[in-house]
């Protein structure tokens, strides 16, 4: 016999706080399943592209289309990495060796700070080295076997990196190779409804438009703010100048904290090392750049596959460095950008994919904001029956069977047998 319930709407909220309640929690203890899979979802998104003009014009086999998509990313991944490899060292080989030498850049240090911040300096960086505590510790930490230790765990973080990128390569080379079929079955999961269906088309095909515009274009603007940044940096002659602009490449990935953490650096190095002046030129000139990056490149590049609010974007970065760490920080953007599609596309979920837009609020309606007229959804219907819609976060269009991948002359992934 069928049970009607009737749920308040305190019950209904409450549900929905516990099911968020425990989809955190099963994300949290799941990190070294789910953080792996969601880079492989990102990269095969963005790769899947490449992979189709290799495999369409230059009639390569899919796999290897697929393959060499693949170690294109791999080959910027290493020379990024060899980068830091490279600098890291030389900024401790350019640490003070002798007592002199200690001393000597300790005095230069003070003269510098005093002159920004004169009130009490005394007190906190004395004159005389023998009489700061700031000395000793800074000569202690950098000149003993604390370095080496410190060298020693980020070996052994850059060996568990390494682990988790080899993994994560397999299985991006598996949803290359398989994304349709995967792609297919998931739609199959919400039902026979063509209605459903091609909602749920729509939705994997805008997350791919939202995820790859987001990440190609984010890695642009981020290489050339490292190049603009690095020649500024050693035009002003800072000591450790290529490792500033490398630190700029990478934590602009994340919003706003990223690109503050990627600014104190160099401006610390202008004022202990160089002079006040540089300092404050640093300062203002990287706050133009990044200023001008935020509010005219991006919103230009990207548009408004990547409309996030502010708000929205810091609770995301708060909530996922909970739930996955620095790794959550560096896939907030992006899973915020699909979460977003997919509620633009459920009936009675438009209102959050609205409110987590930056554009203003769109006057009510009677019909749902994402509702489908009755043209569009037959041409849907049509194009997905025929395999002409992009359905996927990894794809465009239907890659080939497994039997094409087999013949030398399969150019068109689309063909059936």
């Amino acid at each position: 016999m069928p049970m009607n319930l009737n749920l308040t709407t305190a019950t209904r909220i409450g549900l929905n706080l516990l099911a968020l309640l425990g989809i955190s929690v099963a994300l949290y203890l799941g990190a070294s399943i789910f953080i792996p899979l969601t880079i492989a979802l990102l990269m095969a998104s963005v790769l899947y592209p490449g992979a189709r003009f290799l495999h369409d014009r230059l009639r390569l086999p899919w796999f290897f289309s697929c393959l060499s998509a693949l170690l294109s990313v791999l080959v910027l991944a290493l020379i990024l990495m060899g980068g830091f490899a490279i600098a890291i060292p030389r900024t401790i080989e350019g640490f003070p060796k002798t007592e002199d030498e200690w001393r000597t850049q300790y005095k230069s240090i003070q003269q510098n700070v005093s002159l920004i911040f004169p009130y009490k300096i005394e007190e906190w960086l004395p004159r005389n080295p023998d009489d700061s505590n700031v000395f000793k510790y800074a000569k202690d930490f950098f000149s003993g076997p604390k370095v080496s230790d410190a060298l020693l765990a980020v070996l052994k973080a850059t060996g568990a990196i390494l682990w988790q990128a080899i993994l994560v390569m397999f299985i991006t080379l598996f949803l290359l190779l398989e994304g349709q079929m995967l792609a297919d079955k998931v739609r199959s999961i919400f039902g026979p409804s063509k209605d459903v269906q091609n909602r749920v088309s729509i939705a994997l095909s805008q997350m791919a438009e939202a995820i790859r515009t987001y990440l190609v274009w984010r890695t642009i603007v981020n290489l050339g703010l490292g190049l603009v940044l690095g020649a500024i940096y050693n035009l002003v002659e800072l000591r450790h100048w290529y490792l500033w602009a490398l630190l700029v490449i990478v934590l602009s990935y994340v919003p706003y904290l990223g690109t503050i953490a990627a600014g104190i650096p160099p401006i610390l190095d202008a004022l202990l090392f160089v002079d006040p002046i540089t300092a404050i030129f640093i300062l203002v000139f990287y706050t133009g750049v990044v200023t001008f990056e935020g509010y005219i490149i991006v919103p230009w590049v990207m548009g408004r596959s990547m409309d996030l609010n502010a708000s929205t974007v810091l609770f995301g970065c708060l909530f996922w460095d909970l739930v996955w760490g620095m790794a959550g920080l560096f896939l907030a953007m992006p899973i915020l950008a699909a979460i977003k599609s997919v509620c633009l596309q459920v009936d009675g979920w438009q209102g959050w994919g609205d409110l987590m837009s930056s554009a203003p609020p769109k006057p009510l309606s009677l019909e749902p904001e994402g509702s489908l007229d009755k043209t569009r959804l037959e041409a849907i219907a049509h194009s997905g029956v025929n395999g002409e819609l992009d359905a996927t976060v990894v794809m465009d269009d239907q890659p080939p069977t497994t039997v094409e991948r087999g013949r030398p002359d399969s150019g068109n992934p689309k063909s059936k047998h």
